[in-house]
């Protein structure tokens, strides 16, 4: 009998004509070509994703044979905002209220952080449908909050989130996260020792086949002069810790034939731009389309990712960035300090210590002084690493085994 799987989270990228489609997408979709009956509910109050405008609470769409429920919700554009925490309440309203008898009858229930509050209307259905829950999570709450959002631990909804995070982990059946770590979080909050599943990001065949080539002014203008380039592709925020990179640039002036290419936009690029805009080895290129990124990432010589030092990394990373930048067969160079995973794993690159300069620039050189064959097959190690071990099909079914495999809790 055909299994049937409910995807339930607040944040979803579907595939549409302007996006390939996120990790759930991927997953989702997999599985209903294993054979899966597939129901996603999820909220159109995402706005870093294209999602369909609604004009009724309820909308139904199938997209390659994956039925999707959206639910109306209210809007928000500052993530930090009590609207988004409102829009939170309001989907679990919609998702309580939403009528479930036209919907086949789950045999797996997957709650798919944020929002956390979801958890509460999955054990409630669980309980109805006597069928088993998955809490997956794909970003540490409240603990990303409290690291990197600048709330305290006392905080009233802090404290709220905590417990119904516990709650997930001690009432699920099952819990999956994205990060490789995520067991030794899970026990340090519980106090048990439950098993906990990684099923990361990866990658797909539509991040395979759909490539477009740089434009040729583009192409000239930004990767014409014959330097050792190091580049970061991405946006220019908050969250990127992207001062360890232009203060390494500042350090490396003289170093004529090195260059720091940074490809993006975001909020702090003005702000970048004005303090370091002058330095004659830093090049700001204009924010490329999605299908463009490997055709850029593949005329780079060293690709650069940051974080801050944060007990989040401790649990391990799982970052689409480092997907682009392994599948474009670069060596990478990471500020990073927590739980290694994937760069190491395929020896495609260094870790340096989050924040520190100095060792970013000794890193940059001592990747510079390999040769241009050490540098090649490094990046094609980070390149079939990936293939081999983070693509959908092959994570999908590494999911469903773990999904309908009976076991007890």
């Amino acid at each position: 009998m055909k299994k049937t799987i409910w995807y339930i989270t607040k944040y979803f990228s579907p595939k549409t004509a302007n996006s390939p489609g996120g990790r759930g997408w991927f997953l989702v979709e997999e599985m209903k070509k294993s054979g899966c009956e597939t129901v996603v509910i999820t909220s159109d109050s995402n706005n870093l994703v294209d999602v369909p405008e609604l004009s009724r609470r309820v909308t139904e769409q199938t997209v390659s044979g994956v039925r999707i429920i959206w639910l109306r919700t209210l809007k928000y554009s500052v993530a930090k905002s009590v609207i988004r925490v409102l829009s939170w309440f309001h989907f679990e309203w919609n998702l309580f209220f939403l009528n479930k008898k036209t919907l086949p009858r789950p045999d797996v229930i997957v709650v798919s952080s944020l929002s956390l509050l979801t958890i509460i209307n999955g054990l409630l259905l669980k309980r109805k449908y006597n069928c088993r829950l998955v809490f997956e999570v794909r970003d540490i709450w409240p603990l990303t909050i409290v690291e990197e959002g600048g709330f305290s631990s006392g905080n009233l909804f802090v404290k709220a989130l905590s417990v119904i995070e516990k709650l997930a982990y001690k009432r699920s059946d099952l819990i999956v996260g994205t990060m490789p770590n995520l067991s030794e979080h899970v026990r340090a909050e519980t106090g048990l020792c439950r098993p906990v599943f990684c099923i990361p990001m990866g990658v797909s065949d539509d991040h395979l086949n759909q490539v477009k080539e740089l434009p040729d002014d583009y192409v000239k203008q930004y990767f014409s002069a014959p330097k050792f380039r190091v580049v970061h592709a991405g946006t220019i925020g908050i969250t990127n810790a992207l001062e360890v990179f232009f203060e390494a640039a500042a350090l490396m002036q003289d170093y004529a034939d090195i260059e720091f290419l940074m490809i993006g936009d975001g909020a702090l690029k003005s702000h970048y731009q004005e303090k370091y805009g002058h330095l004659s080895n830093l090049v700001f290129a204009p924010k490329i389309s999605r299908d463009m990124v490997q055709s850029a990432l593949a005329k780079s010589d060293l690709l650069y990712f940051s974080v801050y030092a944060s007990k989040v990394w401790h649990y391990g990373q799982s970052l689409n960035k480092v997907i682009d930048y392994m599948l474009a067969g670069k060596p990478v160079i990471a500020s990073y300090s927590g739980y290694p995973s994937m760069i190491n794993e395929a020896d495609c690159g260094v870790y340096v210590p989050a924040g520190d300069v100095g060792s970013l620039v000794s890193g940059i050189l001592e990747m510079k002084s390999k040769s241009a064959e050490e540098l090649e097959e490094m990046g094609t190690r980070g390149r079939k690493w990936l293939l081999d071990n983070r693509n959908y099909p092959k994570l999908a079914q590494d999911y469903l085994s773990l999904l309908f495999k009976e076991t007890s809790r």
